[in-house]
């Protein structure tokens, strides 16, 4: 069974429903949004020459956390 988000309700009233299954369906696009526009800004900082330090102060994590999740895969 596929379930799908109320597309004609508003994010925020999705988010706040009633129904647990909603709103958690809501969180979880959220997530995936934010996840997504976090990998985009922070790929756009490092082409403009941004340290990491510089995008882990802006995210608000560590340095060590901001790298590991999105440097790039080491070659062999």
């Amino acid at each position: 069974m596929i379930h799908r988000i109320e597309y004609t309700k508003s994010p925020d009233a999705a988010a706040a429903s009633d129904d647990p299954r909603t709103g958690l369906r809501a969180v979880r696009s959220l997530r995936e949004l934010a996840d997504r526009l976090e990998t985009l800004q922070v790929t756009r900082a490092r082409t403009l020459g941004w340290s990491w330090q510089e995008i882990a102060d802006a995210l608000g994590v560590s340095r060590q956390a901001v790298h590991k999740k999105h440097r790039s895969p080491r070659r062999l």
